[in-house]
Order: structure tokens, then sequence, then C-alpha cells
């Protein structure tokens, strides 16, 4: 547990479900989906919503406007590459901040055949020009995990001297460490003082590792997804992160966490994708318990088994389930809560015919099997 005295520690989550979780294939939210969305994730206590990439559609365009309209309390950013017109629809948008994606990798460099040196002029002139219209402007170094150190330390700094008021570094194609997430964020503090931000995608399955380790040694703001959603492998997850943080102790909690059961089931509608019932946190299996000296400990406190409840997301209460590795305590707790109690010989009597029964069916008794086995075993009419 934390120490009482130790000050916590500020973090700035920035959730991107509406714009690069619907970047994901085949997703598409309705205006309607994504003003509900926004509603949610501003109750929810998300400190700034990146809400979309204007320049894509007229359509596009009119669905910020009409979420900036809601004056929700948090700060509302919108997507541009570096291009006037693109910053031009986000100002048309109505967004107070305005979020401009350059590339620094060679890969991405040459893809996009541009020198650093177009880079350098493009930030010195758009980022000048973009805050005499928004309140905030942050740029991102697009493929930052994969560019030079060296170039991408000119970056930062180019960036900071063009007046950028935060700095996104992108993990694009997820394959950072939280080593080398450590390493980078340490080697970039060394030649700037302006906000850092840690853009993770899920690639090798350390987003949510990887975000949480860019706040704990230094990174003022991460950028997250409600269930990872995004491209390829997702992002890193906001329930993830917004537990992972209040356990930690270290930071202020500043996600209402019984909310994200209700926000996941949203997005996880909107979005047509269904939630996998082992996904971290707010998969129905996170609560289920099998194991016979699990369930026993369970029976007598509920974090024996679990490291937080399930209340604390807004779910239902944990669950044993009956099956192969089930053992006494359980059967006994199962028939207890239906009004017939068991001594320890006959829920044990009763094991054995369960474990016969799931190893047969190679999975968990149902509730009517259950009873059926009792009703069987005990000659009960």
């Amino acid at each position: 547990m934390p120490n009482s005295a130790m000050e916590l520690r500020k973090s700035w989550i920035i959730d991107t479900t509406l714009r690069d979780g619907e970047q994901a294939p085949g997703v598409v939210f309705s205006a309607e989906e994504k003003r509900d969305i926004a509603a949610q994730l501003a109750a929810a206590g998300v400190s700034e919503l990146e809400v979309g990439y204007p320049a894509i559609s007229g359509d596009e365009l009119e669905t910020i406007r009409s979420i900036v309209a809601m004056r929700l309390p948090l700060r509302v950013t919108s997507w541009a590459r570096a291009k006037w017109d693109d910053i031009e629809a986000a100002r048309q948008s109505g967004t107070e901040a305005v979020h401009i994606s350059f590339p620094v990798s060679a890969l991405y460099l040459q893809l996009m055949e541009r020198s650093y040196e177009w880079v350098q002029e493009q930030l010195s002139e758009l980022i000048g020009k973009a805050k005499d219209y928004f309140e905030f402007v942050s740029v991102g170094a697009q493929d930052a995990t994969r560019a030079d150190i060296e170039l991408l330390s000119r970056f930062v700094c180019d960036a900071s001297a063009a007046g950028a008021q935060r700095i996104r570094l992108a993990d694009t194609v997820g394959i950072a460490t939280p080593i080398s997430v450590m390493h980078l964020i340490g080697e970039l503090q060394r030649v700037t003082s302006v906000d850092l931000e840690f853009h993770a995608h899920n690639d090798l399955g350390m987003a949510t590792a990887n975000a949480f380790t860019a706040l704990a040694v230094g990174c003022q703001a991460v950028s997250v997804s409600v269930t990872g959603l995004g491209e390829r492998a997702g992002n890193a997850a906001l329930e993830e992160l917004a537990i992972a943080l209040k356990l930690s102790g270290e930071f202020e909690a500043t996600i209402k966490t019984e909310m994200l059961s209700s926000l996941c089931e949203t997005v996880s509608k909107a979005a047509g994708r269904v939630i996998d019932e082992r996904k971290a946190v707010i998969g129905k299996a996170v609560f289920q318990h099998e194991s016979g000296i699990h369930c026993a400990a369970l029976l007598k406190h509920p974090l024996s088994y679990q490291p937080f409840l399930p209340e604390q997301i807004g779910g239902r209460e944990h669950e044993l389930v009956i099956g192969k590795h089930s053992g006494s305590a359980a059967i006994q707790h199962f028939f207890a809560e239906r009004g017939i109690p068991l001594s320890r010989s006959e829920a044990t009597q009763l094991l054995a015919k369960v474990r016969q029964m799931a190893t047969e069916k190679k999975g968990l008794l149902t509730a009517k099997e259950l009873e059926e086995l009792y009703t069987e075993l005990f000659n009960i009419h």
C-alpha cells in the first residue's frame, strides 16, 4: 500500500476511441454513437478527447462540431496531418486544441518523399499559424520508436522552439517495450522540458504496460482507447490503464473506474466487437473462479485471488463456477445459496460425480446439471 504521506502524481489521459479507435477495420460509429461515447468519457473523468479527423469528410466535420457544442468538461482535440488544409478543417470544427502529426522515422520520411528539412520548415510555419486559432497545439512524432534518436531529439527541440505545447511519441507499429520506453523518454527529457505524451499500440501485447511505464518515468500524458480499440492489435486500453494507475497507489484517481463496464459495453456495441471473456479488467472470465483452492479462499476473503473487486469497475459480483477443478467448499456454497445445506461428506461424494461429468463434457456444469446430480445421488424426489 502507498505511504499516506506520499504526494500522488498527476496523469493526463487522452482518449482516442473516436479517432484511432474508429480506424479499426470495419468499425464505423454513427454521429449519435460518437456523442454518447464522448459524454460517457467526459463523465468518467477523461482529461482530453481526441475527437476525430475533421478533414476526412464534411460529415465528420459536422459530427465534431456537434460534440464541441455539447461543452463537455474536458479538452476536445482534433487531429491533422502536417498540412494547412487539415489544420483549417480542424479550425472549422471548433475544437479548442489541435494535434498535428509529422513523420520522423527514416522509413516514413522516405514513404512520404520528404526530408527532415521539410519537417523543420513545416514545424515553424504550421505551429505558429495554428496557435493563432487554437488554445493548445500538440505535435506528433509518427513512428517515433523506429526513428533515429538523434533525429528524434532534433524534432523535439525544433517542435518546442516553434511553440508546441506537447509532443506525442507514437509507437506507431507497437514495437516498444517498457524498458525501451524508459530509455526513450529518459533521452528526450535530457534535451527538452516540453510536455511529452506516449501513444502506444498493442502489436506485441505491451501497450498498457508501455503507457503505464511512460507515466511512471515522467511522461505527462498518454493516449488510450476504450477496450484498446484501434488498428491491428489496438491501442493501450483505457480500462486497463485506469485500474493499473489506481492499484499502483502512485497516481491521483482521475478516472471514475465504476463507470468502466458500462463505457466498454457502449463502445463494444457501437463498434460491433464482442468483448472477449478473457479481456483484462472487463472480461467475464476475470471474475470467474473454478479452482477448489481459489474458491475456498475467496469465500473467506474476496481479494484472496482477485486484484480488485468487480464493483470497482461497475461489474457484477465474482462467480464461483463448478467444473473438474472445483472443491467441496464451492459445492457447499452453490447449494447453500439455494437453501440446501450439505455436509462436507455429502459435498465430497457429489464432487466425485461433478468431476466425472466435467471430464466427460470437457467443460463446466450448469446449475441444472448440478441439481440433477444432487437429486440422483441422494435419491431426492
